[in-house]
């Protein structure tokens, strides 16, 4: 066997003192080492701590930016919801004002048609017609205003109720994030359900900034401010067009009122006049009657002394020979025959003449009572169908 190497003196000195160097380098390096593990501790202890400090601090300026917010977006949310109920309001009152003004429509409408039923003469033109003519135009004019008016209030109602949901999804997003923020802030380092997730450290790329972020619940809020400003100006509107077409309606029905009573005492006085001449006529036509009656008994009553004129101017016929004698007696029965015959003639014309004004006064007669039947007619029309269908015109402001 080959014995092993052999070293001299010196090298096993240098030997030890090359380990005893190597050992206090390597104990100097650990004890370096040591004491930087410990600075570093310190640090990033501290520096931790400060870390997790400043973010308390963000976590608490964040939830006091997200509390202003969502008070600014609950704030506005509430007055949007209470211009929607106000809105509402006048939305029912443009509903009522509609319904109610069809009425006094088909009334004018109606007494249109029934004062076509007027007869003859009366079928005029009148300013009652004129006036419910104008009347339907006015109550038709207030009605298309009424619907344009509420075609624009819903618009207005959708619009707001737009406002409202951005609103409403702005304040519930705001809500979850203060939920989230408020449990991220309380969490400690030794709170339970801590755990190590991979790739939570960055930022999404959907995320938005800060002012993206406030510019957004800016935008909602002052969308919000707009619609509810156009909202209070339309209810301002809409409450002038409803004055203003109350007063409207009221005053052309007033005119038409008045027209209709005018019209309807003129009728009357009319209707009445001609009672007075039909009464006059009637009593008139009983005179003539008595009259042509009167002429005819005397008629009648110059038959005889004709007759004895004549017999006897016949009878001296038969005197003989020269007793035939032109005496006074036969020119004065001569004459006698001409004048009854003359005063049969007068009478027969007279009688003649009371007969055709008997006649005429009889045309009168009809004619007047056809007209007062007409009179009747319109009077039945205009006061009992007409007056009485307007007494029921109940006009409101609504």
């Amino acid at each position: 066997m080959q014995l092993p190497p052999k070293f001299t003196h010196p090298e096993w000195v240098i030997s030890n003192q090359m380990k005893y160097a190597n050992a206090e380098g390597e104990r100097a390096a650990a004890e370096r080492l040591v004491d930087e593990a410990a600075r570093i501790i310190d640090d990033t202890d501290k520096t931790t701590f400060k870390v997790q400090r400043d973010v308390n601090k963000k976590f608490d300026q964040r939830l006091y930016d997200e509390k202003f917010w969502e008070k600014e977006v609950d704030d506005k949310l509430e007055g949007v919801r209470s211009e929607m109920n106000a809105l509402d309001v006048f939305r029912s009152r443009i509903d009522k004002a509609i319904e109610a003004y069809a009425e006094p429509l088909r009334i004018a409408q109606m007494c249109l048609v029934n004062r076509q039923r007027r007869k003859g003469i009366d079928l005029v033109h009148d300013e009652p017609e004129k006036e419910l003519l104008k009347e339907v135009e006015v109550y038709q004019g207030v009605l298309a205003l009424l619907h344009r008016t509420k075609q624009q209030m819903d618009e207005q109602m959708r619009l707001n109720r737009k406002a409202k949901v951005n609103l409403e999804r702005d304040l519930a997003d705001k809500f979850a994030a203060i939920q989230i923020d408020e449990h991220s802030a309380d969490l400690r380092n030794n709170s339970g359900g801590l755990r190590h997730v991979p790739g939570a450290a960055k930022i999404s790329a959907n995320s938005s900034s800060t002012e993206q972020w406030e510019d957004h619940s800016n935008r909602n809020i002052l969308d919000a401010d707009k619609q509810t400003q156009n909202s209070a100006s339309l209810r301002a509107i809409v409450d002038g067009i409803l004055q203003t077409t109350c007063n409207d309606m009221r005053r052309q029905k007033e005119e038409t009122d008045v027209a209709l009573a005018r019209r309807i005492a003129e009728t009357r006085d009319a209707k009445e006049k001609l009672e007075g001449h039909l009464a006059k006529v009637k009593s008139q036509m009983m005179e003539v009657e008595d009259t042509a009656e009167r002429l005819r008994r005397a008629i009648a009553e110059k038959e005889n002394p004709m007759k004895l004129a004549q017999t006897r101017l016949e009878t001296r016929a038969g005197r003989p020979n020269v007793e035939q004698c032109r005496d006074a007696v036969q020119y004065r029965l001569v004459e006698e025959v001409s004048i009854i015959g003359q005063s049969v003639e007068k009478l027969v014309a007279a009688l003649a003449a009371a007969e055709d004004s008997l006649k005429a006064l009889r045309r009168r007669q009809l004619e007047i009572e056809d007209d007062l039947a007409i009179k009747a007619n319109t009077l039945y029309i205009d006061e009992t169908e007409c007056a009485g269908l307007r007494r029921s015109i109940n006009i409101q402001y609504y």
